[in-house]
Parts: C-alpha cells; sequence; structure tokens
C-alpha cells in the first residue's frame, strides 16, 4: 500500500525565500519526524519549485535577446539612420546575444 503525503506549497515557497539549502530541510524534516520517502518527495519538490523559477527568468532573458537581435536585424537591414548603422549591427546584436547566452544559462545550468 503507497501512501501520499501532501507537500506544502507554503513551506516551499517559505524555503526558497530563505534559500535555505538542501541538508537543512532534510534536517528540518527528520526534526518533524518525517520518514525518509516523505523527506524525499519534499525535496523533489523544492528542487522542482526552485529550478521552475531560474528556468522562467532564462526564458524570459532568451526571448528578450531575440526581440532585440529581431530589432536588430530590422535596423541593419532598413539602416534608418546611416550613422549608426555599425552601432547597430555591431554593438545591439552582440548585447542580443549576450542577453541569450546569459538566459540559456538559466535554462541549462
Amino acid at each position: 500500500m503507497s501512501v501520499t503525503t501532501a507537500v506544502s506549497p507554503s513551506a516551499i515557497q517559505q524555503w526558497i525565500a530563505l534559500n535555505v539549502d538542501i541538508e537543512t530541510i532534510r534536517e528540518e524534516l527528520r526534526k518533524h519526524g518525517h520518514d525518509d520517502q516523505t523527506i524525499e518527495t519534499h525535496v523533489e519538490e523544492f528542487k522542482k519549485a526552485k529550478y521552475g523559477k531560474r528556468q522562467f527568468t532564462g526564458f524570459v532573458l532568451m526571448g528578450l535577446g531575440a526581440f532585440l537581435g529581431f530589432i536588430s536585424c530590422l535596423l541593419s537591414i532598413l539602416n534608418p539612420v546611416p550613422e549608426l548603422y555599425y552601432y547597430i549591427l555591431y554593438g545591439l546584436t552582440s548585447i542580443a546575444i549576450g542577453i541569450i547566452c546569459v538566459g540559456m544559462y538559466f535554462v541549462f545550468e
């Protein structure tokens, strides 16, 4: 017979806000008398919530960088201000690529 345990979302959000490490969570749950299976369930939910937040930030940054790169491409093709052509082509594109790389770091780490 499998016993399902309810994981408290408020406790997980509190741990994320306090930036608690996994070993501290395990020790705290052991003090409250939880078994190993319940502890591992809580730890897995904590990891999902913590890494989900990082992935969301990463996807937002990648989207922002892609949009900035698209704008840079359009401005380079249309060339509305010829004096700024190289700043747009190399500067804005480099910034867009940098933002995309930071976003990928958040997603893939």
